[in-house]
Order: C-alpha cells, then structure tokens, then sequence
C-alpha cells in the first residue's frame, strides 16, 4: 500500500481541521500523521488509527529551529519513502515542502486555508510573499479550499494557476452533517445553560466562535456590540474561543468591555460548541481574512442565520439576506446594523433559517469532501 504522510504545524490542527478523514484515507493509503508532540497527537493516533510521528516546529518566524525541522522531516521522508506527501498550515507547509522536494518526494500537495500574511505590510509582507512563493515552487499541487482564496493566489502571482486545483465546491474536510445538528441537544440541556449563563427565553443571542484575536474583528465586534447593548438589554453576545494574546492581542479598551459589559458572555475555550450554538439566534463572524471557515458550515448546519465579513470563504457559503448577511470588513458601523437588523426584523431573521441547514447537507457533507481529495489523489497514480 502506498503511503501518504499529512503534516500540520501543531497537533491540535491534525486531530481537529482533518477529523475522520485520516481514517477514511487509511483504507486506500498507510496514512502517517506528523506533527509537533502533544496530547493531540495521541488523540489522532487512537481516533483516527493511523501511526503518528513527531517533529518539532514553531509557528513564528524561527529559522534555526525551521531549519531543523526541515532537516529531520528530510530525513523521515528518505526512511518511509512516501508517494504523497500533503501538508497543512503554514509552517507546515514552508519546511514539510521543502523537506519532500530534498527528498524527492514524487507528489507533493499543500492546502492553503487562509493567508495571514495579507493582513501584514512593509518588509515583513515581502518577506512573507516570498515565503509564500518559495513554498508553492515546492509543491506539485496547491489545493486553495475555497474558490475566493484561488483567485487571491493567482492575482499575487505566488504560482501558475495550473497548480491550483480547488477539492469539490471548497473546505478542507466538510463538515459531519449528522454531528452538527440542533435536535441533538436536548431541550432541558439547553434550558440549563441559558440559566447558568443569565439567558432568558426572550433574549436575541449573538455568538462568536473561533480564536478571540484581533484577526478575526473581535476588537470590532466588541466596539458594535458595546454600542448596540445600550439600546437593546435583550441582546447577549457569547463569545466561544481560547485567547492567543501572545500572537495577536486584542486591543486594551476591548479587554476592557469584555470585562466590564454583562451582556458578553466570555465563555473561552468548549470541546463541544454545540450546546452554545443551540441556544443561540446568530452568528457573528467578521474576520479579516480566512479559507474556508469550519464555524459559518457547523453554525449554519446548526440553524443559525449568520453575519459573516466580506471575505473568500464566508461569501461562498453565505449568500446575503438568503442565508445571513455579508457586510464589508473591518466595519464597527456594518456590524451594529446588520446586528440591529436581526433584532428588529425577527421575521426575516427566521426566513434565513429554512436556507440555512440543507444548503450545508447539499454542498459540504463530509464524505464528498473525502471522496474528491480521494479522487485527487488516485489521480496521481
């Protein structure tokens, strides 16, 4: 059986971004999970069923230790001699490319899933640009996970657009359609939670989830929200996701409301988000930049009408005022009206829920997702 070895810089993307699909390939492929060492990584390895190696790498700029890393994947490549070699994550993608090109890898495959170099400028976006570039001449195959992010690649000119090859209609593994479902979470479970947490049954609840950074427009959507709780008590606004203070801090006057306003709810970081969406009305999701976010399919699939920024990703899967709304990026103004909206117009909030669900089961289950990187790969054969 060939081999495929997937790569992610930390573990916690191994075990959550690809889960179910390393078992899913493992009947076509010896699937080798690599990674940086941590619990994650023995959850994948029990889960999933497949053998698990460790490779130290960092997610800053740190070229001894990138060099290392490149260094002692080279040398893994040359003892397991893999015929895909298909790396997510940026770092990732930097030396896990570099590394199978040394060793000859015949097929080299990395998924892009967001850019966070567009957010940066000066010396440091060019250094990042020619990182970008240097990988993808790396690589055999570039797999943007969503059409927006393809089109972003090609007009940065980081590679030819015959290396790009979008899996099915986007997203890196689908979202498990049978998983996320309201109905799953019963009636008196909900009811507790919105108990312990100060939530009435006439509440319009607002939810965010993802890393509480300014990266994905926490900072503004604090700002909106503080404004729009003056004039609306009924509004909550939980906010489901770990803190990255020392990558991208939020700013200090955002800490501040966070603190200081009873109407957002800071829960941090929740194994199951299920329960939070379930008594939840909205999703509000104003990143600056993503790929194909996993939380606007599993909100969605969920029943939940969703405010999403105008970016690659959250424009394919949300189609405005049919599903949610799409307002410009980076808009403290945008996101009070679109809140404001989905408070004073409850009938057209409810409308979006029946385009909501079936959308997802249509166009994102799990095993098509699967099923086309399968074909994808069989093709190099």
């Amino acid at each position: 059986m060939k081999k495929l070895i997937r790569i992610t810089t930390v573990p916690s993307s191994l075990r959550t971004l690809l889960k179910g699909q390393h078992r899913f390939m493992k009947s076509h492929y010896e699937v080798i999970g690599v990674s940086s060492e941590g619990d994650a990584l023995r959850e994948v390895r029990e889960n999933e069923g497949i053998q698990t190696h460790v490779v130290e790498m960092t997610r800053t700029i740190t070229p001894l230790k990138d060099l290392k890393a490149t260094y002692r994947l080279y040398k893994f490549f040359k003892k397991e001699q893999p015929f895909i070699v298909h790396t997510h994550t940026p770092k990732a993608g930097t030396v896990g490319m570099l590394a199978a090109k040394l060793a000859r890898v015949p097929h080299r495959l990395h998924t892009i899933a967001g850019l966070p170099l567009l957010e940066a400028t000066g010396f440091k976006r060019k250094l990042l640009d020619a990182v970008e570039t240097f990988t993808y001449a790396c690589a055999t195959q570039i797999l943007p996970n969503s059409f927006g992010l393809q089109n972003i690649i090609i007009e940065n000119n980081y590679t030819k657009a015959s290396k790009l090859k979008v899996i099915g209609k986007g997203s890196s593994n689908g979202i498990d359609t049978s998983h996320y479902d309201k109905n799953l979470v019963a009636l008196d479970k909900r009811h507790n939670l919105k108990t312990v947490l100060g939530i009435s049954e006439t509440d319009v609840v607002f939810i965010f989830i993802g890393r509480i950074v300014r990266d994905k427009g926490i900072n503004e959507l604090v700002a909106a929200f503080n404004t729009l709780s003056e004039r609306y008590k009924q509004a909550k606004l939980i906010l489901v996701g770990p803190r990255e203070n020392h990558l991208d801090p939020l700013l200090p006057i955002t800490e501040e409301r966070i603190a200081s306003n009873d109407q957002i709810l800071a829960v941090g970081m929740q194994k199951d988000i299920r329960p939070y969406v379930a008594i939840s009305d909205v999703l509000t999701f104003p990143s600056y930049r993503e790929g194909f976010p996993n939380v606007v399919l599993q909100a969605s699939c969920m029943e939940l009408p969703c405010i999403v920024s105008n970016i690659n990703g959250c424009n394919e899967i949300i189609e405005d005022q049919k599903n949610g709304l799409i307002i410009p990026v980076k808009s403290v103004d945008a996101l009070v009206n679109a809140m404001t909206f989905m408070i004073e117009q409850p009938e057209k909030r409810l409308a979006m829920i029946a385009h909501t669900r079936s959308r997802i089961v249509e166009r994102y289950q799990q095993e098509y997702v699967w099923n086309e990187l399968l074909k994808n790969y069989k093709s190099l054969e």
